[in-house]
């Protein structure tokens, strides 16, 4: 047979028939595949092609498989069809596999066909894990649907699938299904379906799986206890979470950064810093994320005492090098207003990343070196360095304080080179940029390019009107922003009062100061009393402005009287302006 005695032939290469069907197979690869070389350094003699019939074809063809060649593979196993070679089940096996590694649904389905009828459990659990990794999920559930006799190992490739997937409520109906069977559902069923529960909405059905794992006999494993506490911290019950850390028999860096995790999202970074040290009291392994934990909730908390000493940590584990700790280092002091020693921490970095430009950027931007923000963005452009949508959005804000609207124009030019004016933030900075250099124009259009304008957007735009003048467009934008269902927000009112304020609009301005709370949730501070304060006094209305100031729930501050006084010397009404004392500007 020409391919089996090709591959007989393989191991003295002046002996390859160079008109064999074969010979288009590249074999200068075959001599770099680990399996050639020890079949060829093998005692095995071949004795008689019969004996020998597939084999080496079958080992090359796994051999290919294992590398992800498919392409080569797909080649090599329509030659064996030509030349009437059988392919063993083992090959299948990990021909799927590299279908599963690579995504490669069409071959996958093509080696799925070629298996006729009644494959064997294990290839067809192949066939399984390859269509959920590749994301068919109907394709999976069909052939799940199909066998003949399902294992233990079907049930988890299709429930965990599932549950990894997404789909809740067909992870749970497998689940109930094989609890009707003769099969016990195992660790690794109970722990993807609790990876599954995402939110408090979920807490309900967790609650009944924790005991449905305490029946199995499944606790005190720590793979699966800290399952539970990640379920309980993602579904917000943190009690529950820590109630089932604390009763932990064994615990690992997973079940600790799980808690500070919770702990973080909870806002309690008391609890964090707790839990912090305790791991360095009992002596568990502390990594990058774990540091990055810490660090930001000694950054919310303002704590740079502590932040510093978790930075000596760092130090000595030698740490300080790694990319993964040194950005949240720079962050925590950027936040903290250390832009100093971010600046020094950044220069320890060996390979600083786009987060940790972002970072050290916004930490100049924040201290007005807006130039050197400016140099380090165009030596980040010339070196060919990665930028990421933070970077430009710092670019922005450095633009807006300048309003520096050439450059500002060229850095948006180059982010929609780069793909980054998808994201809502950054899009916001572009139109405050725009406003501030009064171009609302532009400001305009990168507005009504966004798909779903959140709160920030929608104030930028509002805000930009009202400061340019334009009250009236500001106005109908805000009544657009209620229409569209968006949340405001306080910096909103303030910009909606300003446009009142330009546009003379007593009233309304009063019905929004009444309806903040009431209809939008926004408790009205001392800043939007001011802006109606100046609302009162620009229109001449200087009685209920000292009135306003009297009754409203908070003490005046130096702003309440200025915005008050100014408008009051504008006024012919002179003589309330006489009746203040000046000391109540000093």
């Amino acid at each position: 047979m020409a391919g089996l005695q090709f591959l007989n032939s393989a191991f003295s290469q002046s002996s390859l028939p160079h008109t064999d069907k074969l010979s288009n197979i590249r074999t200068a690869n075959y001599t770099q595949i680990p399996s050639w070389v020890s079949l060829k350094s093998s005692n095995l003699s071949l004795k008689t092609p019969d004996m020998q019939h597939g084999k080496l074809e079958n080992v090359h063809l796994v051999s290919l498989s294992r590398q992800d060649k498919l392409k080569e593979a797909h080649e090599f196993l329509l030659e064996m069809d030509r030349c009437n070679v059988p392919v063993a089940p083992q090959s299948y096996k990990h021909l799927l596999e590299a279908c599963s590694n690579l995504r490669s649904l069409d071959f996958g389905k093509l080696i799925h066909q070629r298996l006729g009828k009644d494959p064997p459990a294990f290839l067809v659990n192949s066939v399984l894990q390859m269509y959920c990794d590749c994301g068919s999920f109907d394709d999976a559930r069909k052939a799940f649907d199909e066998m003949g006799q399902r294992t233990l190992v079907s049930w988890v490739i299709i429930i965990s699938a599932y549950a990894d997937g997404g789909l809740l409520e067909d992870a749970l109906e497998l689940f109930l299904r094989i609890q009707d069977s003769d099969l016990k559902a195992n660790p690794s069923i109970y722990i993807s379906l609790l990876k599954s529960f995402v939110d408090s909405s979920c807490l309900g059905i967790g609650k009944q799986i924790h005991c449905q794992v305490i029946k199995a006999g499944y606790t005190n494993n720590v793979a699966m206890d800290t399952s539970i506490c990640n379920m309980y911290v993602k579904c917000g019950n943190l009690e529950s979470a820590s109630l089932g850390f604390d009763l932990m028999q064994e615990k690992n860096a997973v079940s600790w950064t799980t808690m500070m995790v919770g702990c973080t999202q909870a806002d309690r970074h008391e609890d964090t810093l707790e839990y912090f040290k305790r791991m360095v009291n009992e002596d568990v392994g502390l990594d990058e994320f774990v540091f990055s934990i810490t660090l930001k909730a000694c950054a919310a908390l303002d704590d740079q005492k502590v932040g510093e000493q978790v930075h000596g940590l760092i130090v000595k584990l030698g740490l300080e090098n790694e990319v993964s700790v040194g950005t949240p280092l720079v962050d925590f002091y950027v936040k903290c207003g250390d832009v100093e020693s971010a600046s020094q921490a950044f220069e320890r970095i060996s390979e600083p990343n786009d987060v940790s430009w972002s970072a050290i950027l916004t930490g100049y931007s924040q201290i007005g070196e807006f130039e050197k923000c400016i140099k380090v963005f165009k030596s980040l452009r010339s070196q060919g360095v990665v930028l990421n949508e933070f970077i430009y959005t710092s670019i922005f804000q450095v633009c807006s304080a300048f309003a520096d609207f050439n450059f500002g124009s060229q850095a948006h030019g180059d982010a929609i080179k780069r793909g980054l004016v998808s994201y809502l933030y950054g899009e916001s900075a572009m139109i405050i940029m725009y406003a501030k250099c009064g171009r609302l124009d532009y400001a305009y259009q990168v507005f009504k390019s966004m798909d779903g304008p959140d709160t920030v957007a929608w104030t930028a735009m509002i805000a930009g009107c009202a400061y340019h003048g334009k009250a009236l467009e500001a106005l109908s934008l805000f009544r657009e922003m209620q229409a569209s269902g968006v949340s405001m927000n306080a910096v909103t009112f303030v910009a909606v009062f300003a446009a009142c304020s330009h546009a003379g609009l007593v009233e309304e301005a009063n019905r929004y100061l009444e309806s903040m709370s009431r209809e939008h949730g926004v408790e009205p501070t001392l800043d939007h009393y001011n802006c109606m304060i100046d609302i009162y006094s620009r229109a001449g209305l200087l009685n209920e402005a000292l009135d306003l100031i009297n009754s409203m729930p908070f003490e005046p501050d130096a702003m309440s009287w200025k915005v008050y006084w100014e408008d009051a010397q504008s006024t012919v009404n002179m003589s309330l302006g006489k009746l203040l004392p000046r000391s109540s500007f000093n």
